[in-house]
């Protein structure tokens, strides 16, 4: 996977928006970007397709511009000179793959069969659109040809929406799913980009799903975090889960035999995808203290503190399991 598809993936939604006026394209970009996804396709299923693609590229530089709907080697050329950084096509069309790869262009193709997914194999791609994705069977289907193409990695598109969306993104072989519910075409010809702006974000704090897991107390060593745990234990009828750094008082409290992270203590809070999570705090300038990253032996991030202190407590994202 390419570093392009790397960042697509680590905004885990692609807004497929289909515009009818130029006008309205720069400030549903910045919309879309105010809103925390950085990243567009624009399909060329209309006349202001081509302009919309050079203005956005030209004006909010800081958004990921594509085209999708793209048919033709002519299409693929117009768009690129545009200044698409990526193609998206409904359909496998051998030909277009072809011209792309030929000339380093990211494409990803449309694909709903097997033989689709063979060919996409065959001419070295490594991710794909699965279109239309509910009408062709769904979180169900991918699942299913995890198996026989178990490199090969999807962006389903078609019938995702707020309710399912999570389905397919829990899908290891899914990296982002393309939609179009935040981008309701009678919003962006009323020009109602805050609402817009309004629904991008619940997207995004939907998709990554944050849960409060835990709060950690600090204490000066083991002798008063046993002292501690057992009182709260006593209490609230808690079940005491001694551990070697820390205690458990049931599950919602830690309890640490030395101070760590935070004046106060820390607080855990949960996400679906933590890399997500991570990209969507940096664009929105948060910070991470790097040093207190734990991975697992494949490398993918299972924890991490943010830099500064809220209130006196540290606060981490712990990827849900």
């Amino acid at each position: 996977m390419n570093e392009l598809m790397k960042k697509i993936s680590s905004y885990g939604i692609v807004p497929v928006i289909k515009l009818d006026e130029v006008e309205k394209a720069v400030p549903l970009a910045k919309a879309l970007c105010t809103g925390g996804l950085p990243v567009a396709e624009v399909t060329f299923r209309t006349d202001a397709a081509e302009e919309s693609i050079r203005r956005i590229s030209t004006e909010v530089p800081d958004i990921l511009v594509g085209a999708g709907t793209v048919l033709t080697i002519e299409q693929v050329d117009r768009a690129v000179r545009a200044g698409a950084k990526f193609i998206v096509s409904p359909g496998f069309n051998s030909k277009i793959v072809g011209y792309c790869m030929e000339n380093g262009i990211t494409i990803i193709p449309g694909t709903s069969s097997p033989s689709d997914m063979e060919a996409a194999i065959e001419l070295g791609l490594d991710v794909v659109k699965f279109f239309p994705a509910e009408q062709s069977g769904g979180s169900a289907y991918l699942k299913a040809v995890s198996g026989p193409f178990p490199k090969l990695k999807f962006m389903p598109t078609g019938g995702v929406n707020a309710k399912n969306l999570n389905e397919y993104l829990s899908l290891p072989n899914v990296i982002a799913c393309g939609g179009s519910w935040m981008v309701n075409p009678d919003l962006i010809s009323e020009g109602n980009f805050d609402e817009i702006t309004r629904i991008t974000k619940e997207a995004v704090i939907n998709m990554l799903g944050f849960e409060f897991v835990h709060v950690g107390i600090n204490c000066s060593g083991a002798e008063e975090a046993d002292e501690v745990t057992s009182k709260l234990c006593d209490m609230f009828g808690f079940i005491n889960k001694a551990g070697n750094a820390s205690n458990f008082a049931g599950t919602g409290v830690e309890v640490l035999k030395k101070k760590y992270l935070g004046e106060m203590g820390h607080v855990a809070v949960r996400t679906n995808n933590i890399e997500r999570a991570i990209e969507y705090f940096r664009m929105r300038s948060i910070g991470f203290n790097e040093k207190s990253k734990v991975v697992d032996e494949k490398g993918n991030t299972k924890a991490i503190y943010f830099a500064d202190e809220i209130g006196g407590f540290a606060f981490h994202l712990l990827q849900k399991s």
